[in-house]
């Protein structure tokens, strides 16, 4: 703790040294947490000027290198450490409960109904984003269908009773307390060790993130269920994005579609590929082969899931989000509810 106190410090007193627009701080998604930070975000940022065509050099650094804990996201660029915060959305929804109505257990079942649902509720997020943290939402993306990984065999949903499971957000944790589980969040970058310890004996992520972090070495299933999407994104501090002139916003938001889009593409590629690597199925292009068992996903097990959306997370997640918005549920209900039919 004393280290995290520690850098946190010195970026604050080297913060001080950029007081202009010419120079942006972003501090990104983890190594750790694979593929999309290594591929898609840090290229994107180490060649930030070709990619935006602003004369602006750029100081990136990962969360999990600064030594900040990624559910800190929203208090980091609140403070005006960084300009730019690449957010966890799970991890930083404990802060800004309003985050995790674009992506609720069995809101999100693929990329189709992710990018609907983002679209409707999204000027909601970022109005209390605003409010709340001084800051602007410059886009959002997913890291990818969110399944269960099991060091003790598993064949279903209902063998997760008694278990302790590593979940990002209250909607995860609410809905596998439905199977007799406890939800526990950890950072992502402390997981690995955690099952290899016993601390948890499950956890959900994303299968590229999970192969890149090396969790199948610790685990023998998986359960390739998609619970939620895991959105992801870029947050600015509202100061930094005031301090540009009309054509520098513009040049930074143009940048940043492309670069959310283009994440989009890249994680629905990356899903089935991450897929066939953990189970040691070909073809496996971007990770490493492991040799999981994959457990079947039931008709049960399906049903349980979209039913989760009505039964556990929408009210576990309205009445946290009432707490600090009480507009939350009715704006939620009046855009995404509305497209559902709820």
């Amino acid at each position: 703790m004393r280290t995290i106190f520690a850098t946190t410090a010195a970026l604050c007193i080297a913060g001080a040294a950029y007081a202009d627009t010419n120079s942006l701080r972003v501090l990104g998604q983890p190594v750790g947490s694979g593929l999309i930070q290594q591929e898609m975000e840090q290229p994107f940022f180490d060649s930030f000027s070709e990619n935006s065509g602003m004369d602006v050099s750029i100081d990136y650094l990962p969360v999990d290198v600064a030594g900040i804990p990624d559910n800190d996201g929203m208090r980091v660029v609140r403070t005006g450490l960084f300009d730019i915060v690449s957010f966890r959305g799970p991890q930083v929804s404990r802060d800004e409960p309003t985050m995790l109505g674009l992506d609720l257990v069995g809101l999100n079942p693929d990329y189709e109904s992710g990018r609907t649902h983002v679209e409707a509720f999204l000027p909601t997020v970022n109005a209390a984003v605003e409010d709340r943290f001084n800051a602007r939402i410059l886009g959002v993306w997913p890291a990818g269908p969110q399944v269960i990984f099991c060091a003790p065999e598993i064949t279903g949903l209902q063998d997760l009773e008694g278990l302790k499971v590593r979940v990002g957000d209250q909607s995860a944790a609410a809905f596998v307390a439905q199977f007799g589980a406890v939800g526990i969040p950890m950072p992502f970058g402390e997981v690995q060790q955690s099952i290899a310890r016993g601390v948890v004996d499950c956890a959900i992520t994303g299968p590229a993130s999970a192969n890149s972090a090396g969790w199948p070495e610790v685990t023998t299933t998986v359960l390739p269920i998609a619970l939620q999407l895991a959105m992801n994104g870029y947050v600015i501090n509202l100061d930094t994005w005031n301090g540009l002139d009309t054509g520098q916003q513009e040049q930074l938001q143009a940048a940043m579609d492309v670069l959310t889009a283009n994440i989009w593409e890249y994680s629905e590629e990356l899903y089935q590929d991450a897929l066939n690597c953990n189970t040691g199925q070909e073809p496996c292009e971007h990770g490493t082969p492991y040799n999981l068992t994959a457990a079947p996903v039931s008709e049960e097990d399906l049903a349980a899931v979209a039913d989760a959306l009505v039964g556990s997370s929408l009210p576990a997640w309205a009445a946290q989000c009432n707490a600090v918005n009480a507009t939350c549920e009715a704006d939620w209900m009046g855009t995404v509810g509305a497209a559902l039919g709820l």
